[in-house]
């Protein structure tokens, strides 16, 4: 029996599926994106590598050839399983178990978490705060909700992942800005996406981030933004996001919240997950958006630091029925250690040098430096697009930030950069 892994971004040596696999009495085929191969730059996994087939696509995305060579596959090489971690390929797997009559979650389980109407609808209905909203179907629709609840406000595809095509509209000027740039969001083209505009909610974005396996929650505990997700663009300090103490009141509480989010959501048997509450001025939770997935940047080494497991190693062996660490039986508890990741965004101009090796720092758990030296780098287009990458463990929250600032000064003491045009 053969299982059928997609992989749409990132990179895959940090994603081995095949050794995840292990235990799995068959092959391991491959699909992924030719296009993030090359942006990772990463090759395709030779022959004799784990997997009895891989293929890179060109047009994975949109293009409908990745459906057509997974069924080719399923049909020639007795696909039982199909494995995908990440946010757009979650809804290509559904449609094709459902295709393949295969076991693991489909569409009405995938759609709430994607759709951020229907995810706002199913909160809403179960008592917790969402910020009000409307879809968009034309110009006047962000107008009227702007005059009626105030700027700023939030303009987003209903499924987008990663900040994608979200902007933040502080008054009637940008309004009418982004209206008039109708190349940049298709307002009114004949495929325009989805969209939804929100009321901005002021305050820290918190994320809690846990796993479900067979229906129960075995771990989760939430962290906290420490800058705004949507800045991401003109943010050139350091973006710590920090898990909580244990003995934090806003843990509990954002443990709470979320419980009530999932018992209202329909769920998979066996999912990750990565909500996002906001915490507002008032004291007041109220949620942004969950997925049923792993969070992105360095949640996975995260979740590594507080529990000992490899989130998406997991949540890909539990599909299959694989044996997880025993210690996830025990059900969630408190962390072992606290952790912090720090980010830098790339911005414009020349890469003259980095650092040629890593500080040293016995709590430095990752250090990851996105350029070298040559390279000239534009603005961040996205939420995830880094210059750098750090994450410190530490015993409380405080001890964490201290360490993550003594990254970014020594990181920020070594980098030389200059004019693009220089």
């Amino acid at each position: 029996m053969s299982v059928l892994v997609l992989h749409q971004i990132g990179s895959l040596r940090g994603s081995p599926y095949h050794e995840w696999l292990d235990g799995h009495d068959g092959d391991v085929l491959l699909l992924t994106c030719a296009e993030n191969l090359r942006l990772v730059a990463e090759e395709l996994p030779p022959p004799g590598s784990g997997y009895a087939h891989a293929e890179a696509l060109d047009g994975y995305d949109g293009s409908g050839l990745l459906e057509e060579r997974a069924l080719d596959l399923a049909r020639e090489r007795g696909v039982r399983h199909v494995v995908a971690c990440h946010e757009r390929d979650l809804e290509r797997a559904a449609v094709l178990r459902e295709i393949l009559s295969l076991p693991g979650q489909r569409m009405d389980t995938v759609e709430p978490f994607r759709d951020k109407t229907l995810m706002k609808r199913i909160a809403a209905d179960a008592g917790l705060a969402v910020a009000p909203w409307r879809e968009v179907e034309c110009a006047a629709d962000i107008a009227a909700h702007a005059g009626r609840h105030g700027f700023p406000v939030v303009v987003k595809p209903h499924d987008s992942a990663g900040s994608m095509g979200l902007s933040v509209l502080h008054s009637e000027g940008e309004l009418r800005a982004y209206l008039a740039d109708d190349a940049a969001h298709g307002l009114y083209g004949p495929d325009r996406p989805g969209l939804l505009v929100e009321a901005y909610v002021p305050g820290r974005m918190c994320h809690v981030d846990g796993m479900v396996v067979n229906g129960r929650t075995v771990f989760a505990w939430p962290s906290q933004y420490q800058y705004a997700l949507a800045t991401f663009r003109t943010d050139t300090g350091p973006r710590m996001d920090l898990t909580l103490d244990v003995d934090d009141p806003l843990a509990g509480r954002l443990l709470e919240f979320t419980g009530r989010l999932l018992a209202a959501m329909p769920q998979p048997e066996q999912f990750t997950f990565h909500a996002e509450v906001f915490h507002t001025p008032d004291d007041e939770l109220v949620l942004c958006e969950i997925a049923c997935r792993t969070g992105g940047a360095a949640i996975r080494d995260i979740v590594r630091i507080m529990y000992g497991v490899d989130p998406t190693e997991a949540w890909v062996r539990a599909q299959l029925g694989l044996p997880l660490p025993e210690h996830l039986g025990d059900g969630p508890g408190p962390p072992r250690r606290m952790a912090g990741q720090m980010v830098l965004m790339k911005r414009p101009g020349r890469v003259v040098s980095v650092p040629r090796e890593e500080p040293g720092f016995p709590w430095l758990e990752r250090f990851t430096t996105f350029v070298k030296p040559g390279q000239v780098m534009g603005p961040a287009t996205a939420s995830s697009d880094f210059l750098v990458m750090a994450l410190v463990s530490g015993g409380t929250r405080a001890e964490c930030v201290e360490r993550l600032r003594r990254v970014e000064e020594w990181f920020s003491g070594e980098l030389v950069l200059e004019p693009a045009d220089g």
